[in-house]
């Protein structure tokens, strides 16, 4: 099972931006999918997930600004980011997970700064 993501880059604080988790080699529709991040010197934290019939969480610091939803016809999961701050910024990677099965990607930098 392969993850990539997509959609990284540097925005200005407010700004939005889109990433994208595209999944091959599995069984899309039956994994729950989760958007994590890392600062450096941080430890890797939950941002978002989504399960596969489609309910979703949010960390409590991103609560009313990310969107987490997932196309089962595209294999893909995304991750909609808006009033972005700086503490935002980190490298952003995606997993799915299905029992015992846990898959990364190799994860995408999100930088906010004016």
């Amino acid at each position: 099972v392969q993850l990539v993501e997509s959609g990284g880059g540097l925005m200005q604080p407010g700004g939005s931006l889109r990433l994208s988790c595209a999944v091959s080699g599995g069984i899309f529709t039956i994994y729950a999918m989760g958007w994590h991040r890392q600062a450096p010197g941080k430890e890797r934290e939950l941002v978002a997930a989504i399960t596969s019939g489609g309910s979703t969480f949010y960390a409590d610091s991103v609560k009313g600004r990310f969107t987490v939803s997932r196309d089962n016809a595209k294999n893909t999961m995304y991750l909609q980011m808006n009033g972005l701050k700086p503490e935002d910024t980190a490298v952003y990677y995606c997993r799915a997970e299905y029992g015992v099965e846990s898959y990364w990607g190799q994860g995408t930098q999100v930088t906010v700064s004016s």
